[in-house]
């Protein structure tokens, strides 16, 4: 096994090769060695060979365990009383890689009892920093689209379906959702709210499982019934991170928002 002297320390590949992994990283881009502050180093084989190694390496969660750890998650957030127990809960689950790369661990945010529950994709990176969901860029684009309608944030839920960022924002794969899922679903439970507010196609298509996209299904209302037969009312629309890059769609979200808020208002008469 050869070592990488990178930044003054020595550093197993094989190890770094395992971090790459519970990263997230699954290609190279070069099969040249990046090295930093070292001295000559006599490589007695190719780096090719430490490339070609990664795919010998394991994953910490094996594909054929994630059903395995997926159960588990389910069984201990079912014994989860209140949001407190949850987070508490949360904050020692040990089922999802994405924890070991993740600065925080972002639970939910607002009302206990809130009629209405947001519900976006993952942290991002100022999420990830200080431990509450939508506190970044998308956050103040939110609470600017909450205040166009009248909506006070501090009377809503605000969460997401990962409560761990992916490395680089990348997309979550099935697996780790399927794992984080549990803790989605236990929130929904214990805050029974009258509305959802499916926030992207990530978000959508892990609460609702339809295979339409977002700009199919968004302005339509569908329905999530809960393990105890409540009935509540969904809305899907644009996360506001894609907002932030199509300007254009915000007239959408706008119809949507009124949307919501006037059923808002039809249920409370």
């Amino acid at each position: 096994m050869y070592n990488l002297v990178v930044m003054d320390k020595q550093i197993n590949i094989q190890e770094a090769l395992d971090w790459y992994l519970w990263a997230g990283v699954d290609e190279t881009c070069s099969d040249l060695l990046c090295l930093t502050n070292s001295e000559e180093i006599n490589r007695p084989a190719p780096a090719t060979a430490a490339v070609e190694r990664i795919a010998e390496v394991k994953p910490a969660i094996s594909v054929q365990s994630f059903a395995v750890v997926s159960k588990n998650a389910r069984e201990i957030c079912a014994k989860a009383q209140n949001l407190q127990e949850l987070r508490d809960i949360m904050l020692n689950f040990e089922g999802c890689n994405l924890k070991k790369t993740a600065a925080s661990t972002v639970f939910g945010d607002g009302a206990d009892k809130a009629r209405v529950m947001l519900i976006g994709e993952a942290p991002g990176a100022d999420e990830d920093r200080i431990g509450k969901p939508f506190v970044g860029r998308c956050g103040k684009l939110l609470d600017k689209m909450f205040k166009a309608v009248q909506l006070e944030r501090s009377e809503c839920y605000i969460t997401n379906v990962l409560p761990w960022r992916p490395p680089g924002n990348r997309t979550p794969t099935d697996d780790e959702i399927a794992v984080c899922l549990p803790f989605l679903k236990r929130q929904i439970e214990l805050i029974e709210p009258d509305f959802i507010l499916l926030l992207g196609g990530i978000s959508l298509k892990s609460v609702m499982d339809v295979a339409d996209s977002i700009s199919r299904t968004r302005g339509k209302w569908l329905e999530y019934n809960t393990n105890s037969g409540k009935s509540i009312k969904v809305l899907a629309t644009y996360h506001p991170s894609y907002l932030l890059r199509s300007t254009a769609q915000k007239s959408k979200v706008w119809a949507d928002l009124l949307r919501l808020k006037i059923k808002m208002k039809e249920t409370a008469e």
